[in-house]
């Protein structure tokens, strides 16, 4: 089975628990304000189907895999025969999936896509469906996380089928109807409870637990989050629309702008590669400030030798007086 055929047949499993999640959320008289809405769910529904119509289309853009490439360039092979390889491939895999979805957030070109998950103000399971499409530097870019995975020896189809594995299990996570879990599976994998901290757009969460399958490298590497407030699901910026075509390329058209207004080439790359926010002018403030607090202290002469800045203001605002 091919990691496109696990995807497909996927689909009638997502409709059935979008369902149950549904009626759940609509029994329950306490639910969540930001749980559904027809429009957002509508939206996320044709934003996936558009991804998968025009797959051929970024196919044809890129016709290459560098993950292919590096498989078959690697003098490792590891056998895809022993059950070994597979449960260290899931954690391989995954460990990459950390550094892709990282930069997802840090770097704005990658954002361009990756917003669109994150751009709805409510969370459901049809979130998990909401996938940027036909965004096809973005997605090379992105495949690049894994090529060391191929490097290793494992096979480039082991590496397609587990990186579905793997966005599969992350599917049920987006839901607010399943609470936390025991304290050891909280501590290893990655969660309902976890995943929806990461959707929050309020800052103690901006940025946190990347991980897909397990949290233990967001706990490794410094990016975990617990839940302390309330979430606010979303962007910074709501975008204020459900159009697919405005959700899929509105960060796009954003970063297109912010390049052509740019007034050098460092504020042009940094509007392609610095984390999403990153101005032109904050980093030509900082560069000012910086300038300034590393310039050399001019020594100034009082009447007992050299004196400090500082010093120097003071017996400046002293001489009327002396002079009187």
């Amino acid at each position: 089975m091919t990691h496109q055929e696990l995807a497909l047949y996927a689909v009638p499993a997502f409709v059935l628990l979008m369902l149950v999640e549904w009626i759940g959320n609509r029994r329950d008289p306490q639910r969540a304000a930001n749980g559904f809405s027809g429009r957002d769910t509508a939206s996320n529904w044709t934003t996936y189907l558009l991804g998968q119509l025009t797959k051929p289309i970024g196919q044809l853009i890129v016709p290459f895999s560098a993950i292919v490439l590096a498989a078959g360039a690697t003098p490792l092979h590891l056998p895809a025969n022993r059950w070994w390889a597979w449960l260290l491939g899931l954690v391989v895999t995954d460990f990459c999936y950390y550094w892709a979805h990282r930069a997802d957030h840090r770097i704005r070109l990658q954002w361009t896509a990756h917003n669109v998950h994150h751009s709805s103000t409510y969370f459901n399971l049809s979130t998990a469906i909401r996938l940027s499409w036909l965004n096809p530097i973005a997605a090379t870019v992105r495949s690049l996380f894994w090529v060391p995975a191929a490097l290793l020896g494992f096979p480039a189809w082991m590496i397609f089928l587990l990186i579905s594995i793997g966005l599969l299990y992350q599917f049920p996570l987006h839901t607010q109807r399943i609470g936390t879990l025991w304290n050891p599976i909280e501590f290893i994998f990655n969660t309902p409870a976890h995943h929806r901290i990461h959707h929050g757009s309020n800052q103690p969460y901006l940025d946190r637990n990347y991980g897909g399958i397990l949290i233990i490298w967001d706990r490794m590497f410094g990016s975990f989050a617990p839940l302390t407030e309330p979430i606010t699901y979303g962007i910074t910026h709501d975008i204020g629309t459900d159009n697919p075509l405005r959700v899929n390329y509105h960060e796009f058209a954003a970063m297109l702008r912010d390049i052509r207004h740019a007034d050098t080439w460092r504020g042009r790359l940094g509007y392609i590669f610095a984390p999403p926010g990153w101005t032109e002018s904050s980093t030509a403030a900082s560069s000012a400030s910086a300038s300034s607090a590393s310039a050399p202290l001019r020594r100034v002469h009082g009447p007992h030798g050299p004196v400090l800045p500082s010093s120097a203001q003071s017996l400046r605002s002293l001489a009327p007086s002396v002079q009187d």
